[in-house]
């Protein structure tokens, strides 16, 4: 039997289970941290938004990449 860590809904995945909230809160104290530290040597709103956008997307492709993996969701390759 597979863990399901995440639950998808529409475009997004919501944690279901410790380690879903685990992944989910890690990936938003890195956030976090890399605004603050990005955004104490910035000058303006973009030199914020263009410091922080690799880092978030980063973080998030590889959220979504881990949610989709334990989702329990099927998709078209495997059917």
């Amino acid at each position: 039997m597979k863990t399901v860590w995440f639950k998808r809904w529409g475009w997004f995945y919501f944690p279901v289970s410790a380690p879903g909230v685990i992944i989910a809160l890690m990936a938003l104290a890195f956030c976090v941290q890399v605004f603050v530290a990005i955004d104490r040597k910035s000058h303006s709103a973009s030199d914020t938004l263009y410091g922080i956008f690799p880092y978030f997307a980063c973080a998030f492709l590889l959220y979504d990449w881990i949610a989709g993996q334990t989702s329990g969701h099927v998709t078209r390759e495997e059917k």
